[in-house]
């Protein structure tokens, strides 16, 4: 493609999904199938009304069936599914269009997902342009019945363990996915539609309390401290506010959190994206809280100019301070929390760094802990 869009100062080239590329290629075997010639490229409608004029690849045509490719291509996108190929193999049948996955596409062993339990990992919108792109190039040529689609990924299952399939309980393959066709390179959109699904599919196995951890530092740590199944935990990156959003949508009255001070530390002042482009206001957090706890403006001045947050704890660890500090801090972290979650949800958390172990703890968090325990065993 080459459309681009603006971000961060940067002219990024749009890509198209892998639901795409997958509607593609089924509606061009159906015309090379119905026409019985090769065709180079087919035009897509996407499901906002926009179309796409896609090439066409490793096009074989026999009698009863084709197969063909299109190339994924996310634009700008790091993403693991670049340069990978989405087949389509195309089979005349009696009557409507059954679609199904092949090598290298994922099978669904876990509830709570777009997709059934048993089912190809074709989520319902590129399921619809498959649909939609089949039925429209049947049209063109008059043809009535029916027909059988594969899509299938050649080395998909390779990639898959780099994907969130294995902690969805997707297996064997990766996921043909897309909401609009377009790939919007650092899509935070994507981000947070991955980490519902997540929250979905705790849901629906029954869960009772929301594990959540910002990131892999969180997940060590209560794995390697805490002694928790990491595997129960959703990893909801920076994306706080949408995680609390979500969670009290999908009916969870218990919240366990467990990060990093670096993270987590900025709830305090009502940031619920923690990426340090959106808010980096950590010093400021400590810095007020410390005044209020008494500190004096040379110790304020210290905490302002820190590098790092295991720095402002030796701080306020050698003037005695840490606790009055902490317990401030968290107070104010759990109000926020609160706030936006309407006082409906039980919150429990443990703030760590690295260096230091546990900073902060509510006084639910034990009890949380070997709730999630308990469920593990």
């Amino acid at each position: 493609m080459n459309e681009y869009i603006v971000k961060s100062g940067k002219k990024l080239r749009l890509g198209f999904t892998t639901g795409s590329c997958a509607a593609a290629a089924a509606k061009a075997g159906v015309m090379m199938l119905l026409q019985n010639q090769k065709i180079s490229n087919v035009k897509l409608t996407l499901p906002g009304g926009k179309e796409l004029l896609l090439d066409i690849e490793d096009a074989m045509i026999q009698k009863d069936s084709v197969s063909c490719c299109v190339v994924k291509d996310g634009g700008d996108d790091p993403d693991v599914t670049n340069g990978l190929k989405i087949y389509a193999k195309v089979i005349k049948d009696k009557e409507g269009i059954k679609i199904d996955g092949g090598t290298g596409v994922g099978r669904v062993e876990k509830p709570g997902l777009p997709c059934r339990t048993g089912d190809a990992a074709i989520n319902p919108v590129p399921k619809k342009m498959i649909e939609n792109a089949v039925s429209e190039a049947a049209a063109l040529y008059g043809y009535k019945e029916g027909f059988h689609i594969e899509i299938s990924v050649p080395g998909g299952e390779k990639i898959a363990p780099k994907t969130f399939n294995p902690r969805l309980g997707i297996i064997g393959g990766i996921s043909i996915l897309g909401t609009t066709g377009i790939v919007e390179p650092m899509s935070e959109e994507a981000l947070i539609q991955t980490i519902k699904l997540e929250i979905d599919s705790k849901k629906r196995s029954g869960d009772k309390i929301l594990f959540v951890s910002p990131g892999n530092y969180g997940l060590h740590f209560a794995e390697e401290s805490l002694d928790l199944d990491i595997d129960m935990a959703v990893k909801c990156s920076n994306y706080i506010g949408e995680t609390l959003d979500y969670a009290l949508y999908s009916g969870f009255y218990k919240l366990f959190i467990v990060g990093h001070v670096g993270k987590l530390v900025k709830i305090a002042a009502g940031v619920m994206n923690t990426h340090s482009k959106t808010a980096d206001c950590r010093n400021e957090i400590f810095a007020a809280h410390a005044a209020m706890c008494g500190a004096d403006s040379n110790i304020v001045k210290m905490i302002m100019e820190s590098n790092t947050t295991d720095q402002i704890h030796s701080i306020l660890e050698y003037r005695n301070m840490s606790n009055m500090v902490y317990n401030s801090i968290l107070e104010k972290i759990v109000y926020h929390l609160h706030y936006r979650t309407m006082n409906k949800i039980q919150i429990g958390l443990v703030v760590f760094s690295n260096e230091n172990g546990i900073l902060m703890q509510t006084g639910n968090a034990e009890k949380l802990i070997l709730e999630l325990k308990e469920k593990k065993s």
